[in-house]
């Protein structure tokens, strides 16, 4: 999925100018877009930031799972420094860093963008894998595989993002792909809207619910009540429909959005306002995944509350977390440390 902004901008003239005609009535809008970008920016470098210490400092990527979280954090932190560069453009109404930068942005936004969202895929499958048949897929769980697995999604991003890396441009002053004709527009649409949207949300749907699917079975087929498997079946539905909402949420009205532009051959200010905004909670996704952590994962609120306040002594300790982190791999808390 490319870059949140990459459609932001039709390749139709006709959008220049009326973001133009509307330039004096949307400045205080574009303020208040610009803030609002600068506060996703910080939050998500943030919270993103401590998930990746969190994962370095007590849990040393002890575990599959937490090597995807970790390249799902990079990703996401990194995907969060373009920002302050859109927010510029909204508080100014063009981009005033050069067509060289324009590129250089978009292309490193777009390989972040897909990295979170095939890491968050990957995640997904590993989990079924962890809990589905565990002996079975055990030597395709390691710290090392689940390694070469998010170094090939990385390469595979850049593969992606390269091609349109020519279509990005400042000619018109705002940092926008400009296409030929319409039917390449469609083209590149669909594409990114399969191979970043349409496939993931599917894929991990179906990995979430066969999740939930086998666990209910055990449930059935053991003779002793579990109370135990029980709290994980409530604890793992709520993140499978936090995690596949919210993914939905963030990103289904960016592409609509994207899709409509393709019907109008000029565009309103409600039109303009409204995409703008599902631009920005396309970015706020790499926000909500340190978030989803802390209210989802008991093992990840733990790690933040030694990083955060650490003169607490408790099981919160630097090493409780990662004597529990290390034994719990393949245990209950395992299965519900991921968002």
């Amino acid at each position: 999925m490319e870059s949140s902004y990459v459609f932001y901008v039709d390749n139709n003239q006709s959008y220049v100018e009326e973001h133009l005609y509307f330039e004096d009535n949307i400045n205080g809008f574009g303020i208040t877009m610009a803030v609002l970008y600068l506060v996703v920016c910080i939050v998500g470098l943030a919270g993103n930031c401590l998930v990746i210490i969190a994962i370095l400092k007590l849990d040393k990527m002890s575990s599959s799972t937490t090597v995807y979280i970790f390249n799902l954090a990079l990703a996401d932190g990194l995907f969060m420094v373009g920002l302050p560069f859109i927010a510029s453009q909204n508080f100014q109404n063009r981009w005033v860093f050069g067509n060289a930068a324009c590129k250089v942005v978009m292309v490193l936004d777009g390989i972040n963008q897909f990295t979170s969202v095939f890491c968050l895929t990957a995640m997904s499958i590993d989990r079924y894998m962890a809990l589905a048949e565990p002996l079975r897929f055990a030597r395709w769980r390691t710290p090392r595989c689940a390694k070469v697995v998010s170094s090939s999604l990385w390469f595979f991003s850049f593969l992606t993002i390269l091609p349109m890396a020519f279509y990005f441009t400042a000619d018109h002053g705002f940092c926008s792909p400009d296409f030929a004709t319409d039917a390449l527009w469609l083209g590149i649409l669909s594409y990114t809207f399969i191979i970043g949207f349409a496939i993931p949300f599917t894929v991990m749907t179906v990995s979430y619910a066969a999740m939930l699917i086998s666990l209910r079975c055990r449930q059935k087929l053991s003779s002793v009540p579990n109370h135990e498997g029980h709290r994980l079946e409530q604890q793992l539905t709520k993140m499978v429909v936090a995690v596949v909402v919210v993914f939905g949420m963030c990103w289904l009205p960016f592409y609509t959005f994207n899709f409509l532009s393709l019907h109008y051959n000029s565009f309103f200010l409600t039109f303009i306002r409204a995409f703008e905004f599902a631009v920005l909670l396309s970015y706020s996704w790499s926000c909500a995944n340190p978030i989803l952590y802390a209210c989802l994962s008991d093992t990840f609120r733990r790690h933040f509350r030694t990083l955060l306040c650490p003169g607490i002594k408790s099981c919160s300790g630097v090493q409780c977390s990662e004597e529990q982190c290390n034994q719990n791999d393949t245990s209950v808390q395992d299965v519900t440390l991921l968002a």
